[in-house]
């Protein structure tokens, strides 16, 4: 018996697929596969733009503001003729998004810029992404980005899991790969929360 065990668990069998690479993979492949990703299906143009403000504030992505006009924020992220609305330090209350805007946060910068830094993805930052101008297009991106993700975190086992993120990550570069995984599936479960509920939004709108 290890100093962990306590008299009452020394006897007890061991449960299936507890090892930390499934525990953490399951996790968030169950919800997307049965949760999230179903609720996506037949996604319009209108709900990815529907902007759920009562005076049209909503971040978003649009098309780019043109010479003499002004953005609707400071920061206007994108490389091509979509951009993306940011400002830096974000407002307090954060504003309201669309659909555009949160799919545009998950590709970018919850899934992209992490598996270029962690599995030698494409380059992925708000600046310098291409964004989709259709729901279509996005969710396409989404389902590339989410795989690419997960295909990564398929290669790591339970000693890789265990091993500091490093610079990639800034301020939390000794947190460990175990660490910054179930950080991923939290950011991917509330954000697409989030897309549900503006789909919900839409449907029911007066």
């Amino acid at each position: 018996m290890t100093s962990n065990d306590s008299p009452e668990t020394a006897e007890l069998p061991i449960g299936r697929d507890g090892d930390l690479p499934t525990v953490l993979l399951d996790q968030i492949e169950y919800h997307v596969r049965e949760f999230a990703r179903p609720r996506l299906e037949g996604l319009t143009d209108q709900e990815y733009y529907f902007d759920p403000s009562a005076h049209g504030t909503a971040w978003t992505i649009h098309p780019r503001v043109g010479d003499g006009e002004a953005p609707p924020t400071a920061i206007q992220g994108g490389s091509g003729d979509v951009v993306i609305d940011f400002e830096f330090p974000e407002p307090d209350p954060a504003p309201l998004t669309t659909i555009a805007w949160r799919l545009g946060r998950i590709i970018v910068g919850v899934l992209g810029a992490r598996s270029h830094a962690h599995f030698d993805g494409p380059p992925a930052d708000y600046m310098t992404w291409d964004y989709p101008d259709t729901a279509q297009e996005a969710l396409a991106q989404f389902d590339a980005a989410y795989e690419r993700w997960i295909a990564g975190v398929r290669t790591w086992s339970e000693e890789d899991l265990q091993v500091a993120v490093g610079e990639a990550e800034g301020p939390w570069a000794e947190y460990s790969r175990a660490t910054l995984v179930a950080h991923i599936s939290r950011e991917l479960i509330h954000h697409l929360a989030e897309i549900a509920l503006l789909r919900d939004l839409w449907a029911h709108r007066g």
